[in-house]
């Protein structure tokens, strides 16, 4: 009942502020590597067929054991919350413990590895196609964190086209993504209000591009060939490191010290907003967790401070530099805010990171909270990104919105 009484009161705040749309929690300083995915090695946004396993891991670093129990709702394209209940969405139950979990093994920092699965004995499935988030909780009834996740069923064809901008203005900077949509299962009606898309790029929902109505509707067939509203800045190639040999230099590790926990000083990067575009192979902002001469890297890779550092001249007041990437699901937190020397002029902080392959990239904040991706390492028309469509579909007097479709492609192959 407290719990119940708690979200009430967290939907209605976030009403107020976001006209019901619901947003993701960020976790506390102690709960790290979230790792997230439908059956992908490395971690990244959830967008899973009808019927295939979900997998949720987290370590919580307080070394208390603590229960945690999770919660599935269902919400509209919109992330407002659906009027659907539990029962139409889930088979079995939620608000369940996790009891799949263990404690690290032979490691200096002392964790506990929490796993969920769904399905699982309570939760037998997730019934329909849609936006859900799972929202992870204490004893307490204390909210922990919330993620968002998208499940689909393949009843549309949705082909995807990357081409280089049409924006004359923006030609060298930005990618447009042209769709098209049919359906042998589905007849559109109106599709202009009842259709609905979001184009995620690199498993970014923060900078999705949503509800691009069909330009073009030739039947069954729906297309979308913008020129300025369907484009991204295709950003640089993500920078990375590794540390999976925890006690030896790898990929974009500098040198190792050992005080309390392992100290990775990664090199010094520059800006490369005024370079040449090179080509650098990366996983598009995620990461997977990995180490050396271990059998279970969730319980057994080690946890080390690792130190990021960048050359850049002093921001104006009110601006900051992120170190910014999937690790953290893409947020602005006080830990990735890097603090000026000005002796060295350069940017520098350490965050806590488990032993892995890490993509990430520099950004800049303003007072408003305004993200700028591409001040520092730039924008190029020729950036490999990943792209992904999504296809919303609300019949005529349905009481949800399905996810019918989806189509993915990856900027590699991009032309003019």
């Amino acid at each position: 009942m407290l719990k119940n009484v708690k979200h009430f009161f967290l939907f209605f705040f976030i009403s107020s502020l976001c006209f019901s749309q619901v947003e993701e929690i960020n976790p506390p300083d102690y709960i790290k590597t979230i790792y997230f995915n439908g059956g992908t090695s490395e971690s990244q946004l959830p967008i899973i067929p009808l019927g295939q396993p979900l997998i949720l891991e987290f370590d919580a670093l307080n070394g208390d054991e603590e229960d945690y129990y999770y919660e599935i709702k269902h919400y509209n394209f919109d992330w407002t919350p659906s009027i659907l209940v539990e029962s139409e969405y889930l088979e079995g139950f939620d608000e369940q413990r996790i009891r799949n979990y263990q404690n690290s093994f032979n490691t200096l920092q002392t964790f506990s590895h929490y796993r969920l699965t769904i399905p699982n004995q309570f939760t037998k499935s997730i019934k329909i196609t849609g936006n859900y988030m799972i929202t992870i909780y204490d004893d307490y009834d204390d909210i922990i964190f919330s993620r968002k996740f998208m499940v689909y069923e393949q009843q549309a064809n949705v082909g995807v086209q990357i081409r280089r901008s049409r924006d004359v203005e923006k030609i060298d900077e930005k990618q447009s993504v042209d769709i098209t949509i049919n359906s042998g299962q589905i007849q559109f009606v109106n599709p202009k209000e009842t259709v609905k898309t979001v184009i995620i790029q690199n498993n970014n929902l923060k900078t999705a591009i949503t509800n691009l109505k069909p330009q073009y509707i030739l039947g069954n067939e729906l297309s979308y060939r913008y020129n300025k509203a369907s484009s991204f800045y295709g950003g640089n190639e993500f920078l990375s490191f590794e540390n999976k040999e925890i006690r030896a230099a790898n990929n974009g590790v500098q040198f190792i010290r050992l005080e309390d926990l392992y100290q990775t000083y990664l090199y010094t990067n520059l800006p490369r907003f005024n370079r040449e575009y090179t080509y650098n192979p990366d996983i598009n902002g995620n990461f997977f967790i990995t180490a050396l001469n271990v059998d279970k890297p969730e319980t057994e890779a080690d946890y080390a401070w690792v130190h990021f550092a960048l050359e850049y001249p002093k921001l104006e007041e009110g601006q900051s530099i992120h170190v910014y990437g999937n690790f953290n699901n893409y947020a602005i937190e006080e830990q990735t805010k890097l603090e000026y020397y000005e002796d060295e002029g350069i940017y520098s902080t350490a965050i806590l990171l488990k032993q892995g392959f890490y993509n990430y990239k520099y950004v800049i904040v303003d007072k408003n909270g305004t993200v700028n991706e591409h001040k520092i390492g730039g924008s190029f028309w020729q950036t490999e990104n990943n792209y992904k469509v999504l296809v919303y579909y609300r019949e005529l007097g349905a009481r949800y919105d399905k996810i019918i479709g989806l189509g993915e492609i990856n900027s590699v192959g991009i032309t003019n």
